[in-house]
């Protein structure tokens, strides 16, 4: 691995980040940082990049994967989330910290910078290798495409149930969320073994704990734990959509063969 391309991503990310944090001070509201994630990576493959003597086709290929990713990911969460309010989970933090426009540089906008550098280095990875395509390359891109498609279209499936007014208070277990009920979060996590099986086939085996931090950080620190918290209490119908489907894993709905 080469540290000096791969610190370069940190800067870039960094700078990525204040300019973010400066519009949330303009807007008063940093929501639009979700919209930003994606984004990071397209930042970080782009970085590391333009600093290779050459690309291969792996390279070439898992740039277009990723910025076809971050793009489905940043235009789906920016057109869900714009708007003057906040989001419960900032509005949150910034009622727990005095002074949160200024700490936010680092609680929310910072954070997030270093771990997608952390998160990276799959991509770094892939891109810095000349090895000729083979079997593993195919069983991840084969991955990544299915993640893709199955959290795009759990997304919409959920976007077009919250359009319907008769729909509210109510549960999504139709469609993918009957497999799981975080179907979107399952193809997410296709989309980073995906990449970490197209690292390993370019001999980046050091790149497996960007898929294993992020496994744990959508199970249970930003994704299933966060969300269910408290769903519950607001939705009653959820705890029986807890006791008939899985979590994460697609399967039948349990009791039903």
């Amino acid at each position: 691995m080469n540290w000096d391309i791969y610190l370069s991503g940190l800067y870039a990310l960094l700078v990525f980040a204040c300019t973010g944090w400066l519009v949330s001070l303009y807007r008063n509201n940093v929501t639009h940082v979700d919209s930003m994630w994606s984004l990071f990576f397209v930042i970080a493959g782009l970085t590391y990049a333009i600093q290779m003597e050459s690309l291969a086709a792996r390279a070439w290929i898992t740039l277009s994967l990723v910025v076809l990713w971050a793009v489905r990911l940043c235009v789906y969460l920016t057109w869900r989330n714009w708007g003057p309010h906040e989001d419960h989970r900032y509005a949150a933090i910034r009622r727990n910290n005095p002074g949160f426009r200024f700490k936010s540089i680092y609680i929310v906008f910072g954070l997030q910078a270093i771990l997608a550098w952390f998160i990276s280095l799959p991509i770094l990875g892939a891109l810095g290798s000349a090895n000729a395509i083979n079997a593993l390359d195919i069983s991840g891109i084969s991955l990544l495409c299915f993640g893709l498609a199955w959290e795009a279209i759990a997304d919409r499936q959920l976007s077009a149930f919250r359009a319907n007014p008769a729909n509210k208070g109510r549960v999504l277990d139709s469609g993918l969320w009957q497999y799981s009920r975080h179907p979107n979060y399952f193809g997410e996590c296709c989309v980073w073994w995906g990449l970490f099986l197209i690292a390993l086939a370019a001999g980046a085996w050091w790149s497996i704990p960007s898929a294993l931090l992020m496994t744990f950080l959508l199970l249970k620190v930003s994704g299933v734990s966060l969300l269910e918290k408290d769903i519950s209490e607001r939705r009653p119908e959820y705890a029986a959509y807890i006791r008939s489907t899985n979590a994460f894993i697609p399967g039948c709905k349990k009791g039903v063969k």
